[in-house]
């Protein structure tokens, strides 16, 4: 039988409500069955949708289960800083103080306090360099660019497979009208930096239609793979902010900051709705 159990809804990557990127938070997974889990994320139809659950590997402080309305996720960056404060605002209680560890697919993530915000380590990359040429066609022919305002095309795969689209500037990226049929088959993001002075110093998009997500609001695990190719190719400083949402009425800030032991990818949280829903 269905039973209450506690939910909320949180937006990520913004200290402004409807700003960000919309969460939905089952606190109480335990019992769900993976179709149960499947079905309640198409209802919802947010970018991601997630279950928190007990740990099965002693070193975390809970295990966490990501849906979008098209799968499941090993791993995502906006369910992991709102599936974080879910758990605190529940009365979580982490092991080790101002840190919280979280399992899920790819791994342990670590989610630290960082002032206000919440910060995870930018997992490392399972795959990187540049993609190749048949690929490359296929996302200047997605994006409905000319070849030349393709700067770079690499991956920066952490989990769910993103590769990054490098164009001139920020104006470049806010101004594409993508091509989706094109697109069939790609976890595409595209970055392109402001002029420096600036509030933020990159603009980014990330498009996913494969998994019913033609575009996300705010895209924590892309833009966790593209700090460590930015940083590394010595496009960014050690820290930076990135913009993104723009296109769809939302003002998503992704604040990066690399040190001796990680690049951390923070986030403000605003909680939304707290209750109860049904399952």
């Amino acid at each position: 039988m269905p039973e209450l159990r506690r939910f909320v809804q949180v937006d990520v990557f913004t200290a402004t409500p409807l700003k960000g990127n919309a969460l939905a938070v089952v606190v109480d997974g335990a019992g769900l069955a993976d179709d149960e889990m499947a079905a309640f994320a198409r209802w919802t139809n947010l970018s991601e949708t997630t279950f928190l659950l007990p740990p099965t590997d002693p070193a975390a402080d809970y295990r966490v289960r990501i849906f979008t309305p098209g799968g499941e996720l090993p791993f995502a960056g906006h369910p992991t800083l709102g599936s974080a404060h879910a758990f605190l605002a529940s009365g979580g209680d982490p092991r080790r103080p101002g840190e919280v560890v979280q399992q899920c697919a790819i791994g342990l993530v670590r989610v630290k306090r960082d002032g206000a915000r919440l910060a995870f380590a930018a997992p490392p990359l399972k795959r990187s360099g540049p993609v190749d040429a048949a690929t490359r066609e296929q996302v200047i022919a997605s994006l409905r660019i000319a070849p030349g305002a393709l700067l770079d095309a690499v991956w920066v795969d952490n989990g769910p497979g993103w590769m990054v689209a490098h164009l001139p500037d920020a104006a470049s990226v806010l101004a594409l009208a993508p091509d989706f049929i094109a697109m069939k088959g790609l976890k595409l993001g595209v970055v392109g930096a402001y002029p420096a002075g600036g509030e933020c110093q990159f603009e980014v998009r990330a498009f996913v239609p494969d998994l019913g997500i033609p575009e996300d609001p705010v895209t924590g695990s892309l833009n966790a793979g593209l700090a460590l190719w930015l940083q590394e190719s010595g496009l960014a400083a050690d820290s930076y902010v990135a913009a993104q949402g723009a296109a769809l009425g939302r003002a998503g800030r992704v604040h990066v900051k690399r040190d001796a032991e990680a690049t951390w990818i923070g986030g403000d949280v605003a909680p939304l709705i707290h209750g109860q829903v049904r399952l």
